[in-house]
């Protein structure tokens, strides 16, 4: 099992900026990629950001830009930097680690951490 800590979350003003942390812990071996996700009420659970072991990264094209995925392989954590932030940004921010070990591939989430833009 692997168990994801996120941190930095809160409220913040459009235009400002908040870092989110995620630290992995448990069975770590086999994390390939990390990331974050975000979830508004209603609505489905949509990829922000991710980063592989050797640093690929992917954005969504509502973040690209803004937003930059980070990660230290030796600590098995992972931030996310978010700047210029929107009103649109306000949403509960979800951790994500996917470990492959030969063909078992499993995916972690962390417990989700509250992010609010006012406008």
């Amino acid at each position: 099992q692997v168990q994801l800590v996120e941190s930095g979350g809160g409220l913040v003003q459009a235009g400002g900026s908040l870092r989110l942390s995620c630290a992995a812990s448990g069975s770590t071996f086999g994390i390939n990629i990390m990331g974050w996700y975000r979830q508004t009420p209603g609505e489905q659970r949509e990829l922000v950001a991710s980063i592989t072991r050797g640093g690929t990264t992917n954005y969504a094209g509502s973040v690209k830009g803004r937003f930059t995925i980070s990660r230290d392989n030796a600590k098995n954590t992972v931030d996310l930097q978010m700047n210029s932030l929107k009103p649109e940004d306000t949403a509960v921010y979800y951790c994500n680690a996917v470990r492959t070990i030969l063909t078992n591939v499993n995916a972690y989430w962390g417990q989700g951490i509250q992010v609010t833009v006012s406008s």
